[in-house]
C-alpha cells in the first residue's frame, strides 16, 4: 500500500519522507534572505518599506524581506480581484477546476520544500510541517471534488402546475465576486490554501493576506496558485501589518465575503466591523478553542497518555484544536497522570528541522513572554507537574518551553476559560462523566474535543459534547488531527461562525448564494 502522509499516519512514515525533507531543507537554506514581492494582477509589487520574516528557532536567521503593504495596496489588490470576477465567475466551472487540480499538483511537487520551509518560518517539526503542506494540496483537491459531484451546484426543481404553461426552474449557486482570505501563522499553508481553493473554484477572485509571521511559506503557496495559469487578477497576495493592510481589506466595501481564522477577540472586531456594511456579506470565521478531554474510569490509559500528549503539545500548543483541559475519572487520575508526566518529559526539544525533535519554538516573542506570565500564575494556583521553563544555553536564540502539564488550579480559576496557545494543558479529577461533561461544555469555545473509555460512554458523549470535531479512544491524538474527506473541521459557539465544517459536504457551499431562474415556455 502506497504511505499516504495525514495527521494520523505521520507517526511513522517512511524513510523517504526524511530523505527528500533533508533533500529540501539544503535547498530551501540557499534561498534564505531573498526579497519577495506581493502579487497584484498578475504583477509582482514592491512597497517602500520592508519588514524580514526570521526563524523563531533561531531568530538571527532572516529566511526572507518582505513588502509592507499599504491602504493604496489593499485598494489596487481589491481592484485588480474586482475587475476579474465577472470573467472568473462565467469561466466554466470545469476549466476552474482543472487549473486549481494543477495547482494542487504543483504543490505536491513542491511538498518537501515548502514544509522545509514551514519548520523553519514556524517551528513545527518535520512531519507537522509536511502534513501542513500535504493538507492543503487535499483541501484544494476536496474542493474541486466537491465541485465536480455537485455538478456545478446546478439543480433543476420541480415544474409549477401551471395551466397551459410549462415552467422550469433551476437553482444555481453562484459566487459572491471577491472574497477575502485572512490566514492565521499556526496553519499557513492549509488554512491559506483551503479557503483560497474553495473560493476560486467556486468562481470567486481573491485577495489573501498572511500573518505577519508567515509571509514565506504563504508565498511559496502562493507561486503554486500563480503558476498555475490562473488569469491576472483573480488571484492576489498582499503582506502588511494587520492594523493598516488588514484594516484596508476588510473596510473596502468592494469586498464580498471574508475567511478569516485567528483569535476569538480579532474575529469578533472583523466580524462587527463587517457588518457596518451596507447590507450583510457572509464571514466565515474560525476563532479557536478551549478543547477537553475526558477519560473514563474505563479507559485504555495507555492509549489516553499518548492521545493527550500529542494533541496538548504537538506544535508547542499552538493549534485551535489543541487539548488544554483533561478532566479524569477519580480512579484512574493518579495512573494518568503519571503517565502524561512520563510522556511529556520523554519529549524532545530543539531545532523542529532535526528528525527527533517533537517540540520546536514557540512563534515569537509575545507569545514566549506569555508562556512565563502563564506558568508563573499557574505556579501560584496550582502545581506544576511537568515544565514550566524557557529553555537556554544552546537553545538561547529561539523561543523554546517546556511542555507544562499542571494540576490542583481551581475550577474557577480564569485560565480554564482562556485560550492560551501554548503548550500548557491543565487536568483535574471529577467525580463522574456527568460532571466531566458539565465543566468540558462551560466555555464559550466549541471547536474540539476528546474521549477515552468503552464504546457505550463514547456515544454517550457523542450526544453530549458541544463542539464541531469529537474523536474518541483515538491515540494518534486527542482532540488534533483532522483531515480533508476524513474529519472536516469546524467549530460551534464562540469558535465558528458558519457551523459548516472545511473539508467536508456542506462548506464549499458558504461560498455561494443561490439564484433561482424560473423560465415560462
Amino acid at each position: 500500500m502506497t504511505f499516504k502522509l495525514t495527521y494520523a499516519t505521520m507517526f511513522d512514515p517512511p524513510e523517504t519522507l526524511h530523505t527528500r525533507y533533508e533533500d529540501a531543507l539544503t535547498n530551501i537554506r540557499a534561498t534564505l534572505g531573498r526579497e519577495y514581492g506581493m502579487m497584484i494582477n498578475g504583477e509582482e509589487r514592491f512597497a517602500q518599506d520592508k519588514f524580514t520574516s526570521s526563524s523563531p528557532a533561531n531568530t538571527a536567521e532572516v529566511l526572507g524581506i518582505f513588502q509592507t503593504g499599504t491602504a493604496q495596496d489593499a485598494h489596487d489588490a481589491i481592484s485588480a480581484a474586482k475587475a476579474a470576477a465577472p470573467g472568473w465567475s462565467r469561466t466554466p466551472y470545469q476549466e476552474r477546476i482543472a487549473l486549481l487540480r494543477k495547482a494542487a499538483d504543483l504543490i505536491d511537487a513542491r511538498v518537501f520544500e515548502i514544509g522545509a520551509a514551514i519548520s523553519l518560518e514556524v517551528g513545527k517539526n518535520r512531519m507537522e510541517a509536511l502534513g501542513d503542506i500535504a493538507e492543503t494540496a487535499d483541501l484544494v483537491r476536496y474542493a474541486c471534488d466537491q465541485m465536480e459531484r455537485n455538478q456545478g451546484f446546478v439543480v433543476e426543481m420541480g415544474s409549477d402546475p401551471l395551466t397551459g404553461y410549462r415552467a422550469t426552474n433551476i437553482s444555481v449557486l453562484k459566487p459572491y465576486g471577491v472574497w477575502l482570505v485572512i490566514s492565521p501563522f499556526n496553519f499557513p499553508a492549509a488554512l491559506s490554501g483551503g479557503p483560497v481553493g474553495a473560493a476560486l473554484v467556486t468562481g470567486n477572485t481573491v485577495v489573501l493576506k498572511p500573518a505577519t509571521d508567515t509571509p514565506w511559506t504563504v508565498r511559496l503557496l502562493a507561486e503554486c496558485f500563480r503558476d498555475a495559469g490562473l488569469p491576472k487578477g483573480v488571484f492576489n497576495f498582499v503582506t502588511g501589518p494587520g492594523r493598516t493592510l488588514g484594516q484596508a481589506l476588510i473596510e473596502d466595501p468592494r469586498v464580498d465575503g471574508i475567511t478569516f481564522t485567528g483569535s476569538y477577540n480579532v474575529g469578533m472586531d472583523i466580524y462587527r466591523q463587517f457588518g457596518q456594511g451596507k447590507y450583510v456579506r457572509p464571514a466565515i470565521l474560525e476563532l479557536g478553542g478551549k478543547n477537553p478531554v475526558i477519560v473514563s474510569r474505563h479507559a485504555d490509559l495507555e492509549r489516553a497518555a499518548l492521545g493527550i500528549t500529542r494533541s496538548a503539545f504537538g506544535l508547542q500548543g499552538q493549534k485551535c484544536s489543541a487539548a488544554s483541559r483533561i478532566f479524569v475519572e477519580a480512579p484512574v487520575y493518579d495512573d494518568l497522570v503519571g503517565r502524561l508526566v512520563k510522556e511529556a518529559e520523554g519529549l524532545k526539544i530543539g531545532d523542529p528541522t532535526d528528525r527527533v525533535v517533537y517540540l520546536g519554538p514557540v512563534a515569537n516573542a509575545s507569545a514566549y513572554r506569555d508562556y512565563k506570565d502563564f506558568t508563573e500564575e499557574l505556579s501560584q494556583a496550582g502545581t506544576i507537574l511537568t515544565g514550566g521553563k524557557t529553555l537556554n544555553g544552546s537553545l538561547s536564540q529561539g523561543f523554546f518551553c517546556q511542555p507544562t502539564l499542571v494540576a490542583d488550579v481551581p475550577i474557577s480559576h480564569k485560565l480554564w476559560q482562556q485560550e492560551m496557545f501554548l503548550p500548557i494543558a491543565m487536568v483535574h479529577k471529577v467525580e463522574n462523566l456527568d460532571e466531566a461533561m458539565q465543566l468540558a461544555n462551560q466555555v464559550d469555545y466549541g471547536l474540539t474535543s476528546g474521549f477515552y473509555g468503552t464504546q457505550e460512554e463514547a456515544r454517550w458523549f457523542f450526544d453530549h459534547i458541544q463542539a464541531g470535531v469529537n474523536y474518541a479512544n483515538r491515540p494518534q491524538g486527542a482532540t488534533t488531527g483532522a483531515w480533508p474527506g476524513f474529519q472536516p473541521f469546524g467549530g460551534w459557539k464562540g469558535s465558528g461562525s458558519s457551523g459548516k465544517n472545511a473539508g467536508g459536504h456542506y462548506y464549499l457551499q458558504l461560498y455561494m448564494h443561490e439564484q433561482i431562474q424560473t423560465l415560462i415556455d
